[in-house]
């Protein structure tokens, strides 16, 4: 299993999109204003992912 590193846009849960801020032992912190559809999808800023439960995009 490959892990994230700050400032990969990686990609999670049914499409959503986000950029790495922070990397932890077992998750990452991803900014989700990445995406163009935020603010209609009507999330929080930030969002912690699991190691196991994303895909690299970039």
């Amino acid at each position: 299993m490959e892990k994230a590193e700050v400032g990969n846009i990686i990609e999670f849960k049914n499409g959503l999109r986000g950029i790495v801020e922070k990397v932890n032992e077992n998750s990452v912190i991803v900014d989700l204003t990445y995406m163009e559809n935020y603010k209609e999808l009507d999330l929080q800023e930030r969002t912690v992912v699991n190691h196991k439960n994303y895909k690299i995009i970039k």
